[in-house]
């Protein structure tokens, strides 16, 4: 019997003799079968954990621990990696040393390593933070990124103002970086549902994704950033925007948090609309300051476990992964927030 005939076994069983003259109620039947094909597929992996993972630690981080971090991430095979953050000390006082950071990765790091560095900038003063540098700029090299909310409530709580002015702000530096040469990635925050401010409507995510785009961002990354997606609602979510508004999948990225467990069930919602790219943190390091109760991003290992046994090529050595979520996990004197990392530290005595 082929899988299809199964699954309408499944779904419509046959009736017994006697219920036959029964009228049947309505039955509502989903599909099981994917909208993607696993065969030579390829993702990239936005590896945040050295930025939006360590920026929430609340002991202070060493330059030379967030360096040997980024070290030895850039060995695995990973070729899109967080470095650091262009913020306000006084408001993140962890990404206080992202200019040493910086200027540490020109000077030591292999020309044409392939390895794209991105700094989170919020601002024309960030921006100015990060130029004074002299960064590389190549499509391989260093990248800025820019931060907006599809909630009011959480851009006042997180950024002091209105989703239109954190807009009207990010246009000068976005202008500033593209004249620069360098690329800009966009995120989007509270994509699902905010704690100040209720759900999200698609409709407002779709807005501030659209302005990311025509200002010149190459990219927008999706953030559930407390972790309250399920399948249903970012399976809405990215029906909106890729098929109701067109926007093209691989303008954007995926970022789970994995506060209810949900993230890779959601990265697979999230391959069937098309996306290719999603963010992870290795360890699942992170949280966010102003979300009461989300904890770390969707934990690296346990992305590429996921990707790799679906016959998704992803290019990122998974035990190398598994070495360095531990040892990050220990200096910061934390529990390994990854399910795979910790089954397979098990296994080879990592632990």
């Amino acid at each position: 019997m082929t899988r299809s005939a199964i699954i309408r076994t499944i779904s419509h069983p046959q009736p017994a003799a006697s219920m036959l003259a029964r009228p049947r109620p309505h039955v509502r039947t989903f599909t099981s079968m994917p909208r993607f094909s696993s065969a030579g597929a390829e993702v990239r992996i936005v590896e945040v954990g050295a930025r939006d993972g360590l920026q929430n630690e609340k002991t202070t981080v060493s330059l030379d621990t967030k360096l040997e971090l980024l070290s030895r991430l850039s060995r695995t095979g990973l070729r899109h990696i967080e470095a650091g953050s262009f913020v306000s000390p006084k408001w993140v006082p962890q990404m206080a040393n992202t200019s040493a950071i910086l200027s540490q990765l020109e000077t030591t790091r292999e020309k044409d390593d392939g390895i794209t560095y991105s700094y989170l900038v919020p601002n024309t003063k960030g921006l100015s933070g990060f130029l004074d540098g002299k960064p590389t700029p190549a499509t391989t090299g260093n990248e800025i990124a820019v931060f907006a909310s599809a909630s009011e409530g959480f851009s006042q709580k997180n950024l002091n103002c209105s989703i239109v002015d954190s807009i009207a702000r990010f246009e000068p530096v976005v202008a500033s970086a593209l004249e620069n040469g360098y690329q800009v990635r966009g995120y989007v925050s509270m994509v699902i549902s905010c704690p100040y401010s209720g759900p999200t409507p698609s409709q407002a995510v779709g807005d501030v994704v659209e302005k990311l785009l025509d200002m010149g961002c190459y990219e927008v990354s999706l953030g559930d950033t407390n972790g309250v997606g399920t399948p249903g609602t970012v399976g809405k979510l990215l029906k909106h925007l890729v098929e109701e508004r067109g926007i093209p999948p691989e303008r954007l990225a995926a970022h789970f948090h994995d506060t209810y467990g949900q993230a890779i069930v959601n990265a697979l919602v999230a391959l069937e609309y098309g996306i290719r790219t999603f963010d992870s943190s290795v360890g699942g390091l992170g949280g966010c300051p102003y979300a009461k109760g989300a904890t770390g991003n969707v934990a690296t290992e346990d992305l590429v476990y996921f990707l790799e046994g679906t016959g998704v090529h992803t290019g990122v050595d998974l035990e190398q992964l598994v070495g360095i979520g531990e040892w990050i996990s220990k200096t910061l004197g934390k529990g390994n927030g990854s399910r795979v990392g910790r089954a397979l530290a098990s296994k080879k005595g990592l632990m």
